[in-house]
């Protein structure tokens, strides 16, 4: 046979056809395949290699052959089912595999603990010290992702852990060989290896375990972790020393049997541990295709390139804010679509219901109680669970923030998965640990009728199968779409050594001193990364305008002009590079909002009013709050001349320096003082592009608004009332303080006086949404008051406090008007009556 050379990139690569059986069985196969490589160009892995090139299958078998012709014909590789030059191999192909399965006629034994082609390619170079041969490692998946119109039926054949028979592999290939993934991994030189100096046999089979390693990472980090055999984990988790010691005491301290106590232990595991099946995910990223299409508009990724440079190589732990129950398979299923394992996530025990729960752990879910720091034996166990899926490569999914945000606001951190996270990174540190934040923006939301309801004051309603049914009606209506944005990732490592760099002479210890305050700046860190990466929707920005009026309502071209204000301070001065902002205009923003009920038009001779109807108004507060961080220095700016016009331009730095800290705990902002300082100084300056601010005096110093009837002046006010009610939240508690006197009140005496006065202010003078009487506000506040040492507690654990208070007191009289601050006033001297003892939590 003739035999002709070309050369692509500086390789040499054989143009002889392949044996005509090979050619055959090709033809046969190839309508059926559809293949994708990745890296996407593979030439450019052996790009100037001049050396003879061998590929290395995890298995062998005809079609994965076959495919792999395929693969390097499309892409002018050199051929797999040709002789490598010089005769290496004493074989007519160049390709080798690490597993066989037995022979198909007459069960011909195989070696399965290394190939003996690449015995006689190291023999060969044994022989020859110039000569040199690039293995290239290829992973070849059939249907790791069925597409939704594939059929159900095909799910059942795709890829997985096992190693399935023929006629298996063949229905695999004709029912999802559309959907090959060929994954080449760069060559690996056998002279670099030979020359470790150990003989022929202890070369190959180190060799073969290295590459072994290496096709399971691929298939890990393609298919996900083999977690089949649930019952092992949970045997491993429970002969731990940690568990053991747990049981020991346990068995101790309730003097009980070590076999009762063993007994129990193993229950907790067998209640926590997920059930990782393939299928079933497979299955479910095909059922939930229509589901996505029918609830929603479709699914808007932001940064996810930036995740998948991110997590090679690491232990990945992903973060989203907690929105809705569908985060949960949110992202998992966004992950599983775009070619990356969906990660195991920690769910409330109070989804375990009977059916659901068995399908939830079989997609990943593993159950964890509420609370169990008063039991000891459930937290080892738990724990060293959770370090067992590290472990094992597993990727996490959880939210620190505990449960559902009820107001759109992310909420104070629970760092106690963050902290097992930690020790077990610290404990068994095999590969680097990221952290990947994770943004979640809805434009409806499914439990928003049970939000308003747990605001107002009614108990939540517990999970069950019931109710699960009755919530299926909400699948008829539309839920607009949802954006998923990924934001920068957290390396653990460096925080470690940002924060302590010492860390790892340390971390062996059983406790180290700097840990407790070493994860809560991690866990402020992951939410102030996840506020970093929004995304600005459409609803959004009209709850942003419409709730900063009386009555919910405006004019048809006041909302295009104010909504266009919005989307330019937001351009002008970004809050980070990973915010994303709706691409709609404001008439089409305002034709959206129609068409997804959450605005009506009301028709009039002098022009259209646009207005939220009914509760919707409520509703739309969660939309505000989810973006409300990204207009904080412009609504604090504009908050200093609500009631002033003149103002030094210093004073409103100094001031927004001081109100700072109380700010940035409650929304999570990224800036420091300094820095914050500084931009307000260039937000000043936007404002004053913008005509909503005029410059006088010397250099500028005195500020300026327009009069109160101006268009500008109008813009300004609809800006400042996005962040007006928190500092009537902070004026609030500091007035009952005041009132109240030093070393009368305790935290929860003040917390629970604060939320009764607010939601009394809300009734009697100025319609508000329920978080503007929400507790965990009032707390997070005097949180950072004590964190700021304006009140302190003293011997009885009363507050106390020193002349700051006043100070802070004087100070509202620039933000806050003289009629809301004196009917404060008059409801905290009410207060005098009231019994402060803090109100029992519902259940």
């Amino acid at each position: 046979m003739a035999t002709e050379r070309m050369v692509l990139d500086g390789v040499t690569h054989h143009a002889d056809r392949a044996p005509w059986l090979w050619r055959v069985v090709a033809a046969l196969t190839r309508p059926w395949l559809k293949i994708r490589t990745e890296p996407p160009e593979p030439g450019l892995l052996l790009k100037a290699r001049q050396t003879p090139v061998v590929y290395l299958l995890e298995r062998y078998g005809i079609s994965n052959a076959v495919i792999l012709e395929e693969a390097c014909r499309e892409h002018l590789l050199p051929p797999p089912l040709m002789p490598m030059p010089g005769g290496l191999m004493h074989k007519s192909r160049a390709l080798l595999a690490l597993s066989r399965r037995d022979g198909l006629w007459f069960r011909r034994p195989r070696n399965r603990t290394h190939s003996s082609g690449l015995s006689q390619i190291v023999a060969a170079l044994r022989a020859d010290p110039n000569l040199d041969v690039h293995v290239v490692p290829v992973s070849i998946f059939v249907g790791r992702a069925p597409a939704s119109e594939s059929g159900w039926f095909r799910v059942l054949f795709a890829e997985n852990w096992n190693m399935v028979g023929r006629f298996r592999r063949l229905l695999g290939v004709l029912l999802n060989g559309r959907d090959t993934i060929v994954h080449f991994s760069a060559p690996v030189s056998l002279r670099d290896v030979l020359n470790d100096g150990m003989d022929t046999e202890r070369t190959v089979r180190k060799a073969s375990r290295v590459m072994r390693a290496h096709f399971r990472r691929i298939r890990t980090a393609v298919i996900g972790p083999d977690l089949s055999h649930r019952r092992t984990v949970i045997d491993t988790a429970i002969n731990a020393e940690g568990v053991r010691q747990a049981i020991q005491a346990s068995a101790g301290k309730e003097r009980i049997k070590l076999e009762q106590a063993e007994a129990r232990a193993r229950s907790f595991a067998w209640e926590i541990a997920a059930d990782y099946s393939h299928t079933v995910v497979r299955s479910a990223s095909f059922l939930l295709q229509p589901f996505w299409n029918k609830l929603y508009g479709g699914i808007r990724t932001f940064n996810f390139d930036t995740l998948k440079q991110a997590a090679p190589g690491h232990e990945v732990v992903y973060v989203p804010c907690h929105r809705s129950h569908i985060d949960y398979l949110l992202v998992s299923y966004l992950l599983y679509v775009n070619g990356i394992v969906p990660p195991h996530i920690a769910a409330g025990v109070n989804l375990n219901l009977p059916v659901v729960g068995s399908l939830l752990r079989k997609g990943g879910a593993f159950f964890l109680r509420r609370s169990f720091r008063a039991n000891a034996l459930y937290s080892a166990v738990f724990s060293e669970y959770v370090a067992q899926l590290f472990k094992r490569g597993v990727s996490l999914e959880y939210f620190i923030e505990g449960g559902r945000s009820r107001t759109g606001r992310l909420l104070e951190p629970r760092a106690g998965m963050l902290a097992m996270t930690v020790r077990s990174y610290l404990r068994e540190s095999q590969r680097p640990v990221v952290f990947q934040p994770v943004y979640i923006g809805y434009e409806r939301l499914l439990e928003g009728k049970a939000y308003i309801g747990e605001l107002s004051g009614k108990a939540k309603e517990k999970e069950s199968l019931w109710g699960l049914f009755r919530s299926l009606k909400l699948l008829r209506e539309k839920y607009g779409k949802v954006s998923v944005s990924f934001g920068e990732p957290i390396y653990l490592a460096q925080h470690l050594d940002n924060a302590v760099p010492n860390w790892r002479e340390e971390a062996k210890q059983d406790k180290q001193p700097w840990f407790n305050d070493t994860v809560v700046d991690l866990a402020h860190r992951i939410m102030v990364n996840i506020n970093r990466a929004a995304d600005v929707n459409p609803i959004n920005l009209l709850a942003l305008a419409l709730l900063a009026t009386p009555k919910h309502a405006m004019a048809e071209d006041d909302l295009i002009r104010q909504i266009e204000l919005f989307r330019r301070l937001l351009a002008e001065l970004p809050y980070s590079d990973r915010v994303s902002i709706t691409e709609m205009s404001a008439a089409e923003i305002i034709q959206y909002g129609e068409q997804m009920k959450v605005i009506e038009r009301v028709k009039h001779p002098l022009g259209d009013v646009l207005e939220a109807p009914g509760d919707m108004g409520v509703m739309l507060s969660y939309f505000r709050n989810n973006v409300l961080h990204l207009f904080a220095s412009s609504a604090w700016v504009a908050c200093c001349f609500l009631n002033n016009r003149r103002l030094q331009r210093a004073s409103v730095e100094r001031l927004g320096r001081f109100i700072y800290p109380f700010i940035q705990n409650e929304l999570f902002l990224s800036w420091t003082e300094e820095e914050f300082g500084e931009h307000l100084q260039q937000r000043i300056e936007g404002f004053i592009r913008l005509g909503l601010l005029e410059a006088d005096g010397e250099d500028g110093r005195i500020l300026r608004r327009k009069i109160g009837q101006t268009d500008e002046a109008y813009q300004l006010r609809v800006i400042a009332t996005s962040l007006q009610q928190a500092f009537e939240r902070y004026y609030i508690a500091i007035a009952l303080l005041v009132k109240k006197g030093a070393k009368r009140l305790s935290t929860s005496e003040l917390e629970n006086l604060c939320h009764l006065t607010a939601q009394r202010l809300s009734l009697l003078h100025t319609q508000a949404a329920p978080e503007f009487f929400d507790k965990s506000l009032f707390r997070g506040f005097i949180s950072t008051l004590r964190e700021k040492k304006v009140v302190w507690l003293d011997d009885q654990a009363k507050l106390d406090f020193g002349q700051d208070l006043d100070t802070m007191a004087n100070d509202a009289k620039l933000i806050l008007s003289r009629e809301l601050r004196h009917s404060i006033l008059k409801l905290a001297g009410e207060s005098r009556s009231v019994d402060i003892a803090p109100t029992p939590k519902s259940a």
